[in-house]
């Protein structure tokens, strides 16, 4: 596999020649203040895996699974396992990940990291609801963590986006299933009001629940749900894409054009098979895109803006339509459209980006000023409803919109490492007062502030 350091919206193309393949406790503790962060795949969207000031430590070479209960599920591994790598080893006992996002190319300690969610999130919570214990190196030694920590420093890892230590460790429960692949049903919807009439109930009868909605077309979708089938089959398949985007595209190739016909042949086909109870490979419902690998290029040599919501069900339908009209007026084609009901299971997780409601996901090619501004006026009717924006999908938020999105966010900092940075962090929480003082870069706590287990 090619080692790339970019993140995933490709919006920031400059080689990063900073890179270590391990770093010790001895190195954090002898390293300038922001000098780390952690890297995974580079699979979120902004610049929470950037550190261009600093040393990005690649984990991917500390990928060995330490041990494995067939009879309990529980699986230790150190963090740059792939999340591939963890279905092939566990699915021939019956086992099958307890939450997973929408690629299997991420890695454990990424999966901690950012507190992944997936499409079952009201009966499983967050991936870190699963996570029984980690060690984690920090600069002021190595920490065995475990949910009852009363330091704090468990939940601040949980979403911490690799900015409390070096994860290396993990201890996760997986779930039990019948099988991989998933009975499935759908049901296509002419309107929000219609989707959301049923996405309770959807939810109360189902293992996974979740909705592509055609953007360019007002409000029609089609809601998917499904449940593990019970036919036994546990061949994991091969993880190589059926197509590939060879190189870096000179173009954009998801215009407005291609898109309604892509979304226009996607929402006919899926119209067909409403009502049928279908029997579907795993691959193919949890992750549809990564049948296409560097699927990314098409975007284009400026990339693509993902934008994630979080919003209360009680301002769910009102601001979402709000938010689908202010992209259709603004002429941004969104590829990907996705909504999906968040339950009410609370993650351990400090900066947990789900909470009780509704989640909307909208990917935009990068047409400079004109996107960032929807990108904005989506924030601001986010922050109104009492939302929050998800910080692993970002690439432009202010601190502002950070702030009133995870309004706790000076806890983090309290159990950030000193000598851990990303750019994210930067250009966000940086930025805020800290205890009424504006803060900067030389505002950092010490190794003998941080509490220790």
């Amino acid at each position: 596999m090619d080692k790339q350091f970019d993140s995933f919206g490709r919006l920031d193309n400059r080689n990063r020649h900073h890179v270590s393949s391990a770093v010790a406790v001895r190195d954090i503790q002898n390293a300038s203040s922001d000098r780390y962060l952690p890297f995974g795949n580079g699979r979120s969207y902004g610049d929470s895996c950037h550190n261009n000031k600093g040393v990005l430590a690649d984990m991917r070479g500390q990928n060995n699974i330490i041990s494995f209960d067939r009879k309990t599920g529980l699986l230790t591994a150190e963090p740059g396992v792939f999340l591939h790598e963890i279905i092939d080893y566990c699915a021939p006992s019956g086992w099958f990940l307890p939450v997973t996002p929408g690629t299997r190319f991420v890695t454990l300690g990424g999966a901690v990291a950012n507190d992944v969610h997936g499409k079952n999130h009201h009966v499983r919570g967050t991936f870190g609801s699963h996570v029984e214990a980690l060690t984690l190196v920090r600069s002021d030694g190595v920490h065995r963590l475990t949910p009852d920590d009363l330091t704090g420093l468990f939940q601040a890892t949980i979403g911490g986006m690799g900015l409390t230590g070096m994860i290396a460790r993990v201890t996760l429960r997986m779930m039990k299933v019948s099988s991989l692949d998933v009975t499935e049903k759908l049901t296509p919807f002419q309107t929000l009001d219609e989707y959301f009439a049923q996405a309770e109930q959807a939810d109360a009868d189902n293992e996974y629940a979740v909705a592509w909605l055609d953007q360019l077309s007002g409000e029609r979708g089609i809601l998917m749900t499904a449940n593990h089938a019970d036919n036994g089959n546990f061949d994991t398949g091969s993880h190589t894409a059926k197509l590939k985007v060879p190189f870096n595209l000179p173009f954009n190739a998801l215009n407005h054009l291609s898109l309604k016909a892509f979304n226009t042949a996607f929402y006919l086909a899926k119209k067909r098979k409403s009502g049928q109870v279908l029997t579907s490979n795993y691959q193919g419902f949890f992750y549809p895109l990564d049948a296409v690998e560097n699927w990314n290029r098409l975007y284009g040599p400026r990339g693509l803006f993902q934008h994630q919501s979080a919003i209360p069900a009680d301002r769910a339908i009102d601001t979402i339509r709000l938010m689908l009209y202010a992209s259709q007026r603004a002429g941004q084609a969104s590829f990907l459209t996705v909504l999906k009901r968040f339950g009410a299971i609370k993650s351990p997780g400090l900066l947990s980006f789900p909470q009780p409601g509704y989640t909307l996901t909208l990917d935009f090619p990068n047409r400079g000023e004109k996107t960032l501004a929807l990108l904005a006026e989506l924030d601001r009717l986010t922050v109104q409803a009492g939302g929050r924006v998800n910080p692993y999908k970002d690439a432009r938020m202010s601190a502002e919109t950070f702030a009133a999105s995870f309004p706790n966010w000076e806890r983090l900092e309290a159990h950030r490492d000193p000598k851990i940075m990303s750019d994210f962090w930067r250009r966000t929480a940086q930025k805020l007062p800290k205890n009424g003082i504006a803060n900067n870069s030389n505002d950092l706590i010490q190794p003998s502030e941080t509490p220790s287990v």
